[in-house]
């Protein structure tokens, strides 16, 4: 086409642009019309076909076209470049405009030089377009090294790169953008707009990575637990048995001054000693716990911890420790006879049945298991008992002070004060609520699998933007243009079907029904296959990866260091080594 007065007159190139550009056929028309009414038939074929599309035509008929109204015949070609070019980003006009602007803002805004406000003179430096390629390609130019200064030779090397490594075509001149003192506004939004739809599809390639990534980054985490859980417990075993070989070894005099001591060092034990280990073995069983859930979660091998250092073990050697400390305070006990039996009886009938009632629910917290939401209601089930304990501490807290107004200190039938209880039963108390806050950590984790924080910021400050009346919720042509910003572009006919199911979920498109949507459109949970299918992407379709096939899918250090040491490796004496990710795969999952 040289002329659109002369080239669109008798409506034949009009019919082939919107066949090209509705990616349809028009059906019969005349191909060589000599007499106006033929070009007239052309033309209203066409204009039929755009109406027909959701364009409104203005103003404009037949005849504008056939006698070449150049005014109204740009204001079509522009609609239609709203139409098939900027309204899969936006539904209307100023939607589009509005997302596009957003977009651009928020992929410039790391470079200093860059303040893109509008599509007029934001643009005429060059520099916002390089920083566009930059962004996402900066194997393309060197945006550090520009002369911020030369508009001209910014706005060329702009336009000759997205044209030779981007395939966008250079809509523009330079004096279009440079030479003017306000470069026309539909022109360089076009011309964006193409910038848009080439980067807009960048994200999916990083998604192989990404997932390679988090499941390196979630096996090492399982890792450390599972190192840190050994080492712990090793730890408290000794412990135990070395306190409890001291308290065989120890004698009596005979003397009240030494059972007093021996009463005050079996105290200070009780009090520092033994806390720090209740505490201890509460977290322990809490990090088993917490490594079996995780793994559950994403369907891999459970746990099973070296011979020797499993729960069970750590309960044996710790029932074997409370007998001990029973031995050891009844032998303490034995010496000192200034006791009023019956206070201290009431106090231990308290004191164990407190005991009774609150050992089991650390066990049953260690214990749960099964799915998240099963063990969300299992421990919320176990947190209606903790009232009951707390009138039960009570009683205990008045009976002890009745045994300090009578100066009775030991008793042979407990071995727990009341300080003992009241610290256990603020752990139980805390360990209940830290389960409650690990499990929903782990449901949100679970159903957002593949959102970073900054994806949650960032969708809602989408939110917040496009709902201008503050009213929380969000009108259709608001919802188009602030899921269009984000890069998700729905047919006109989807879109009317998510916003009907939205507002019959929750009344309206709320700021929760928004973030769910995000939610479900971007979800990627990591499945077998699903990583299966990123390393041979990483790996280039072989049965092994190397070392630089993993630097080239631009994981971080501690992913790649981690996946060295763990997959199984074959030196084949010429190369570097190579990693079977299948057979490491085949191990990991259940």
């Amino acid at each position: 086409m040289n002329s659109l007065v002369k080239d669109l007159s008798d409506g034949v190139r009009l019919i082939q642009l919107m066949e090209i550009m509705g990616d349809t056929s028009l059906g019969r028309y005349n191909r060589n019309p000599r007499i106006r009414v033929q070009k007239a038939e052309n033309v209203n074929k066409a204009l039929e076909f755009i109406q027909s599309r959701g364009v409104k035509l203005t103003n404009i008929g037949p005849e504008d076209i056939i006698d070449g109204n150049l005014k109204l015949i740009l204001g079509m070609i522009w609609t239609l470049i709203l139409r098939f070019t900027i309204a899969d980003i936006s539904e209307e006009g100023l939607s589009a405009k509005e997302g596009l602007l957003l977009w651009c803002q928020r992929k410039t805004h790391p470079y200093k030089e860059v303040d893109v406000q509008d599509f007029s003179q934001s643009w005429s430096d060059g520099l916002a377009l390089c920083a566009l390629i930059h962004c996402h390609r900066p194997d393309l130019l060197n945006y550090d090294k520009l002369n911020k200064l030369d508009r001209h030779a910014n706005t060329r090397l702009a336009f000759q790169v997205a044209e030779e490594h981007l395939g966008i075509p250079q809509l523009l001149e330079v004096a279009d953008l440079c030479d003017t003192a306000r470069p026309d506004e539909r022109s360089v939004m076009t011309y964006v707009a193409s910038y848009f739809h080439a980067f807009s599809t960048m994200d999916q390639a990083e998604t192989v990575s990404r997932r390679v990534e988090k499941f390196a980054e979630l096996m090492q985490s399982v890792w450390l637990s599972k190192n840190d859980y050994e080492r712990r417990v090793r730890a408290l075993l000794s412990s135990v048995l070395e306190i409890q070989a001291l308290w065989a070894a120890i004698k009596f005099t005979g003397t009240y001054s030494d059972a007093k001591e021996h009463a005050s060092n079996f105290q200070k034990y009780k009090q520092t000693t033994k806390r720090h280990w209740v505490t201890e073995k509460q977290d322990v069983s809490t990090l088993f716990g917490n490594v079996q859930t995780k793994l559950r979660t994403y369907g891999l091998r459970e746990y099973t911890p070296l011979p020797g250092l499993s729960l069970a073990d750590l309960d044996a050697a710790w029932s074997a420790l409370l007998s001990s400390e029973a031995r050891r305070s009844r032998a303490i006990n034995a010496q000192i006879r200034e006791i009023k039996e019956s206070l201290r009886k009431r106090y231990a009938d308290l004191a164990n049945s407190f005991e009774r009632q609150l050992s089991p629910i650390s066990s049953e917290l260690a214990a749960i298991e099964g799915p998240l939401e099963e063990q969300q209601e299992q421990v919320h089930q176990l947190q209606s008992r903790l009232p009951a304990l707390a009138e039960a501490l009570a009683e205990v807290s008045k009976a002890e002070e009745d045994c300090q107004a009578a100066n009775v200190e030991e008793n042979d039938y407990t071995v727990f004060t009341y300080q003992d209880l009241e610290f256990e039963h603020e752990l139980v108390v805390q360990s209940v609520s830290k389960k409650i806050a690990f499990i929903e950590n782990q449901i949100v984790s679970r159903n957002m699998t593949n959102l970073t924080p900054a994806q949650l910021e960032q969708f809602e400050s989408t939110f917040r933007y496009f709902d201008k009346d503050e009213s929380n919720t969000l009108e259709m042509a608001e919802m188009t243009a602030a899921l269009a910003s984000l890069g998700i572009i729905y047919s006109e006919e989807d879109t009317y079907l998510i916003y009907d199911q939205l507002t019959h979920e929750y009344g309206a498109v709320t700021y929760e029904a928004f973030i769910n949507l995000l939610v479900d459109i971007t979800e990627d949970q990591t499945s077998p296959e699903q990583l299966r299918d990123s390393f041979r992407g990483i790996a280039a379709d072989k049965p092994f990866v190397t070392e630089l096939d993993l630097r080239l899918a631009q994981l971080p250090q501690s992913a790649i260091d981690y996946l060295r040491q763990t997959m199984p490796s074959v030196q084949n004496g010429v190369g570097e080594p190579e990693y079977d990710y299948e057979a490491w795969l085949d191990e990991v999952f259940a």
